[in-house]
């Protein structure tokens, strides 16, 4: 099930700015934080030879601030790495909430990279590195379906076949047609993110999906005669295929989830068959019955 979302609702989702855990995130290890060091202090000396050659008065305090700025990119250098990443996301013009559940999960070893030795003999000998990654692949009822791969924690035992799953989805299409990016990955039973690189608010997306999770989605259009209403089916129930791509949207009643629902959609209206004349009774059809819109 695909939920389109507003822009201000996307911005809140993914932000400009790098958050906590994408902070620390980019921060990386030791030889990343060593890395980061050296470069301010080549650059702290860069500048201190341009002042040395540069005898002219006035830029001092240009070089000085250059110099601070600089020398704490060690500290600042993944702000500005998630930050970009950040941008990766954003450059979307549009953002869908997506649901479905989890369709197979396994465990593969992935190359993550090779180094070369000698043993004893004096034979040169290559040592690959391989790590153990959890392959997570999510669909829904339409055949949509997308794969994740990210270094295997321990927490994710708790996955199995059939969990929900719900993540955001990025296209630079206004009807969602065609997906070009998927974000990490939530799975509500179990409380649980599996991503490689936390490029969402988690925050804002629990809430997000707690106020979408008490509505029934649209299956198929409603045809154009009246018909009882249908009785709300919780979470866990499976939802019949859907016939056309409309039918991944879900309906909203409730004004408090109209702040993310996109209301670009067309309206949907039903009106009742007219009674036919009625020649012995010598009256007028009753007036057909229209119900009133309500917003995605």
């Amino acid at each position: 099930m695909l939920t389109p979302l507003t822009r201000k609702a996307f911005e809140q989702l993914v932000p400009a700015v790098a958050t906590g855990a994408q902070y620390a995130y980019c921060w990386g290890k030791l030889p990343d934080l060593l890395s980061r060091v050296l470069i301010s202090v080549v650059g702290m000396f860069a500048v201190l030879l341009v002042r040395l050659l540069i005898l002219q008065e006035g830029f001092d305090e240009i070089l000085l601030t250059i110099g601070i700025t600089v020398g704490l990119y060690w500290l600042w250098g993944p702000v500005l790495w998630a930050s970009l990443r950040n941008r990766e996301y954003r450059k979307y013009g549009y953002c869908g909430f997506w649901q479905g559940k989890v369709l197979d999960v396994f465990i593969s070893e992935e190359l993550v990279g090779t180094e070369e030795t000698v043993n004893k003999r004096g034979d040169l000998v290559v040592v690959e590195n391989r790590e153990r990654c959890l392959n997570l692949v999510v669909g829904d009822e339409s055949g949509f379906s997308t794969e994740l791969r990210v270094p295997l924690k321990r927490s994710h035992r708790a996955i199995d076949i059939g969990d929900h799953a719900e993540m955001l989805v990025f296209s630079n299409r206004g009807d969602l047609g065609r997906i070009a990016r998927t974000s990490d990955i939530y799975l509500p039973d179990h409380n649980l993110w599996v991503s490689d690189y936390p490029a969402v608010q988690r925050e804002a997306f629990v809430e997000i999906s707690r106020r979408l999770d008490t509505y029934q989605p649209v299956d198929e259009p409603l045809p154009r005669t009246a018909r009882p209403a249908q009785k709300r089916t919780p979470r866990t129930s499976a939802a019949s295929k859907p016939s056309s791509s409309s039918s991944f949207l879900t309906r909203r009643d409730d004004s408090r989830s109209r702040e993310f629902v996109n209301p670009g959609r067309s309206d949907w209206e039903y009106d009742q068959d007219e009674e036919p004349f009625d020649q012995d009774r010598d009256r007028p059809s009753r007036p057909s019955r229209r119900r009133p819109k309500t917003d995605w």
